[in-house]
């Protein structure tokens, strides 16, 4: 099955592990011992990074090290910009009526 990167930051432990593997590459065993989870639940972590392509699994000798596919990231990256403009949009938009509805009270108490 293909997931997308969303699902891949949706849990925070994914998120963690994204955030070690960003510093270095690891076995799971390795980053097995940075949580409270078992080694299975690792695994089944990695598994759904595997799949949404932020990690690439790489053999080296009899070990499996796990590199973050950091270009992945720039997927989110696209999307928050995308978000990022439409509330600054919005917030200057609030600002233009705050700014009016200022200068209407200030005309209005100058006539009183």
């Amino acid at each position: 099955m293909r997931r997308d990167v969303f699902q891949a930051i949706a849990d925070p432990t994914r998120r963690a592990i994204v955030l070690l593997m960003a510093v270095q590459a690891m076995t799971p065993n390795q980053l097995a011992q940075h949580f409270s989870i078992s080694r299975q639940a690792v695994s089944k972590h990695l598994r759904i990074l595997t799949e949404c392509r932020l990690l690439q699994p790489e053999p080296r000798g009899r070990e499996i090290y796990y590199v973050l596919e950091a270009g992945k990231l720039d997927e989110i990256g696209q999307w928050l910009e995308q978000c990022r403009k439409s509330w600054e949009s919005r917030f200057n938009q609030l600002d233009q009526v705050l700014i009016t509805l200022q200068a209407n009270q200030r005309d209005t108490s100058t006539l009183l």
